[in-house]
């Protein structure tokens, strides 16, 4: 029979003709073919010969991959060959899945600690079904092989300095790879090669670990919309700690770091720059982002100086970018809550203002309350949407007018609706797993929510003739 060129999925035959060999499968009678290649049948039996040989790996083999994807604490790397084997590989062996604990012999923080995208590795198989799952950690010939600067893109080679094994020549970049053996020029010929600065079993220095203690945002951050000089596209991992453009950024001055927490998913570095920069010039600004490129809801600003700096978290502390309040603060401050908690409250009495409608603004709420006190501050209540929750707080700077303000505000009108006034109380009772109680008058405003909603959504009944 003549060789026809088929592909995987195609019906090549079926078992009246012919059984099922190699490079085929039966199917409900029918021959189908597994692969691209020549089928033909000899002696009774249907055989697919690819056209190029294909290689299929086995536990045990050495293969040489460059790393592609890097989650926290797991990664996948794209094989390019196995050592010893010609020929190509199918879908679903392209690619070798790789756990941080199998990285080296050192405690890793995560996968990124040591290595990163666009690395050079050997590696051995332990795993071939489900999937391909690869070892860098119990051979000394197995880890990277090649890698280069994710700052200027140059050669990186194999150097001992305190905690770290690699840096560039070019721009002083210095970090940890899991090196293997022959890791850069001339290490293939020493006794012992290049994975001895691995310091398998060694503690981490002080260095490395006041950079891990940061967290991931801090020690490596994912970049995923970087471009170089000539327009190729490059994605990356980089210590916070380094410029994009090369060598070590110096470190901020106490108060010069502002953390920006609250940011939607939709902004990023940009548009967080240009919202700074009306304050004064930037040493750094930079938004963090997953592996999708959303930010993780939160930046920092480094400003030179300190007075700057301030200004900057004075004025935009509280502001709302696309319905959502974003809190400012000193990066490098001890108060952790951010936003308005770690703020002082205004003094003066506050007021509870229940059952606002939900387009009540804040000028609105304010005019009905500067016509008995001086109004310090109005808070309307969101919610992680900015939605209003339909309650606000209002703050007067007289403390002797709750009576007098109560009686002639509670149950006035306002764009329709009639609201509810009474003196704040602070809330009892601590806390209910891990979340704070929401107080009487909140809950019963959004009682009163839910009821009106119903309302307007219950359509009216037809009268039967």
């Amino acid at each position: 029979m003549t060789a026809s060129l088929v592909t995987p999925g195609m019906q090549v035959s079926t078992t009246s003709d012919c059984e099922a060999g190699e490079g085929t499968v039966e199917v409900n009678g029918k021959i189908v073919s597994t692969m691209i290649g020549n089928f033909t049948i000899e002696n009774g039996i249907g055989t697919v010969t690819p056209v190029k040989q294909v290689v299929t790996p086995s536990v045990g083999d050495t293969v040489i991959c460059t790393v592609e994807k890097l989650n926290e604490k797991n990664g996948e790397a794209r094989i390019l060959c196995i050592e010893g084997k010609t020929g190509d590989l199918l879908p679903e062996h392209l690619y070798g899945h790789f756990h941080v604990t199998g990285l080296v012999d050192r405690y890793m923080h995560q996968t990124a600690d040591a290595v990163r995208r666009r690395d050079v590795c050997r590696a051995e198989i332990k795993e071939v079904s489900p999937v391909v799952r690869i070892d860098f950690r119990e051979r000394n010939d197995c880890g990277v092989l090649h890698a280069i600067c994710p700052s200027c893109g140059d050669g990186l080679i194999a150097e001992a300095k305190g905690d770290w094994n690699v840096n560039c020549l070019s721009c002083e970049y210095r970090s940890f790879r899991a090196l293997a053996d022959n890791f850069g020029a001339g290490w293939a010929e020493l006794d012992q090669g290049a994975s001895i600065l691995n310091n398998a079993g060694k503690r981490w220095g002080s260095e490395a670990e006041a950079l891990f203690a940061k967290g991931p945002a801090g020690r490596a951050t994912f970049i995923t919309e970087d471009y170089r000089e000539d327009g190729r596209e490059r994605n990356y991992f980089r210590f916070e700690g380094q410029q994009s453009g090369g060598g070590h950024r110096q470190k901020a001055k106490p108060g010069c770091k502002l953390f920006v927490g609250g940011l939607p998913r939709e902004i990023g570095t940009e548009e967080l720059r240009e919202m700074f920069a009306k304050f004064g010039d930037m040493a750094d600004c930079f938004v963090p982002t997953d592996d999708s490129g959303a930010n993780r809801g939160f930046g920092f600003v480094t400003f030179h100086e300190k007075a700057i700096a301030e200004a900057a978290a004075k004025e935009l502390d509280g502001h709302r970018i696309n319905g959502r309040k974003i809190g400012v603060r000193d990066a490098d401050s001890d108060n952790k809550k951010g936003g308005d908690r770690g703020k002082r409250a205004p003094d003066g009495m506050k007021f509870y203002v229940g059952n606002l409608p939900f387009k009540a603004e804040q000028d609105s709420i304010k005019e009905i309350f500067a016509k008995h006190g001086t109004v310090v501050d109005v808070n309307i209540i969101t919610d992680s949407g900015g939605r209003p929750k339909g309650f606000a707080f209002v703050t007067i700077k007289e403390k002797d007018k709750g009576d007098e303000i109560i009686k002639q505000l509670n149950g006035t009108e306002l764009l329709g609706r009639k609201i509810r006034v009474d003196v704040s109380q602070k809330k009892s009772g601590g806390q209910s797993n891990g979340k704070a109680r929401k107080s009487s008058r909140e809950l019963r405003a959004m009682r009163e929510e839910a009821e009106d909603s119903k309302k307007r959504k219950r359509k009216p009944r037809h009268k039967k003739d």
